[in-house]
Protein backbone atom coordinates (compact mmCIF):
# COMPACT_ATOMS: atom_id res chain seq x y z
CA UNK A 1 0.00 0.00 0.00
CA UNK A 2 1.10 3.55 -0.82
CA UNK A 3 2.05 5.47 2.47
CA UNK A 4 0.73 8.68 3.26
CA UNK A 5 -2.79 8.44 1.47
CA UNK A 6 -4.83 6.35 3.99
CA UNK A 7 -6.19 8.47 6.90
CA UNK A 8 -5.07 8.03 10.38
CA UNK A 9 -7.95 9.29 12.60
CA UNK A 10 -9.65 5.57 12.49
CA UNK A 11 -11.74 5.67 15.86
CA UNK A 12 -14.73 4.04 16.89
CA UNK A 13 -17.69 5.01 16.23
CA UNK A 14 -21.38 4.38 16.64
CA UNK A 15 -24.25 4.31 13.85
CA UNK A 16 -27.83 4.67 14.55
CA UNK A 17 -30.09 3.09 12.10
CA UNK A 18 -33.12 5.69 12.93
CA UNK A 19 -35.66 3.69 11.33
CA UNK A 20 -35.62 1.07 13.76
CA UNK A 21 -33.33 2.55 16.55
CA UNK A 22 -30.55 -0.29 16.20
CA UNK A 23 -27.01 0.96 17.00
CA UNK A 24 -23.97 -0.53 16.03
CA UNK A 25 -20.08 0.28 16.52
CA UNK A 26 -17.33 0.19 14.32
CA UNK A 27 -14.26 1.71 13.29
CA UNK A 28 -14.52 5.26 10.56
CA UNK A 29 -13.31 8.46 9.76
CA UNK A 30 -17.12 10.04 9.84
CA UNK A 31 -16.81 13.51 11.31
CA UNK A 32 -20.04 13.77 13.94
CA UNK A 33 -20.97 16.41 15.53
CA UNK A 34 -23.39 14.41 18.07
CA UNK A 35 -22.62 11.77 20.74
CA UNK A 36 -24.08 9.08 22.23
CA UNK A 37 -23.13 6.93 25.40
CA UNK A 38 -23.14 3.24 24.99
CA UNK A 39 -22.61 0.71 28.32
CA UNK A 40 -20.63 3.80 29.98
CA UNK A 41 -18.55 4.65 27.07
CA UNK A 42 -19.28 7.94 24.97
CA UNK A 43 -18.63 7.46 21.34
CA UNK A 44 -19.21 9.74 18.11
CA UNK A 45 -22.69 9.44 16.85
CA UNK A 46 -23.82 8.98 12.99
CA UNK A 47 -27.11 8.65 12.26
CA UNK A 48 -28.29 6.54 9.39
CA UNK A 49 -31.53 6.30 7.38
CA UNK A 50 -31.11 2.42 6.57
CA UNK A 51 -28.71 -0.09 7.36
CA UNK A 52 -28.75 -4.22 6.95
CA UNK A 53 -30.98 -4.34 9.88
CA UNK A 54 -33.70 -2.87 8.30
CA UNK A 55 -33.39 -3.12 4.82
CA UNK A 56 -35.43 -5.19 3.12
CA UNK A 57 -32.58 -6.86 1.03
CA UNK A 58 -31.57 -8.06 4.07
CA UNK A 59 -34.43 -8.24 6.51
CA UNK A 60 -36.76 -10.54 3.98
CA UNK A 61 -39.41 -8.07 4.43
CA UNK A 62 -40.95 -6.77 1.43
CA UNK A 63 -42.55 -3.72 1.11
CA UNK A 64 -45.63 -3.84 -1.55
CA UNK A 65 -46.45 -1.01 -3.77
CA UNK A 66 -49.16 -0.53 -5.26
CA UNK A 67 -47.96 0.12 -8.84
CA UNK A 68 -51.19 -1.71 -10.55
CA UNK A 69 -52.73 1.08 -8.92
CA UNK A 70 -49.69 3.48 -10.14
CA UNK A 71 -50.30 2.59 -13.86
CA UNK A 72 -53.89 2.19 -14.14
CA UNK A 73 -53.97 5.96 -13.02
CA UNK A 74 -51.26 6.89 -15.40
CA UNK A 75 -53.25 4.83 -18.10
CA UNK A 76 -56.95 6.67 -17.27
CA UNK A 77 -54.79 10.36 -17.87
CA UNK A 78 -53.22 9.04 -20.88
CA UNK A 79 -56.25 7.53 -22.39
CA UNK A 80 -58.18 11.09 -21.93
CA UNK A 81 -55.23 12.78 -23.48
CA UNK A 82 -55.29 10.69 -26.40
CA UNK A 83 -59.88 10.91 -26.87
CA UNK A 84 -58.99 15.13 -26.60
CA UNK A 85 -56.53 14.97 -29.64
CA UNK A 86 -58.46 12.35 -31.66
CA UNK A 87 -61.10 15.33 -30.96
Amino acid sequence: MKKGIHPENYRLVAFKDMSNGYTFITGSTVETKETVEIEGVEYPLCKLEISNSSHPFYTGKVKLVDTAGRVDKFMNRYGKHMENRKK
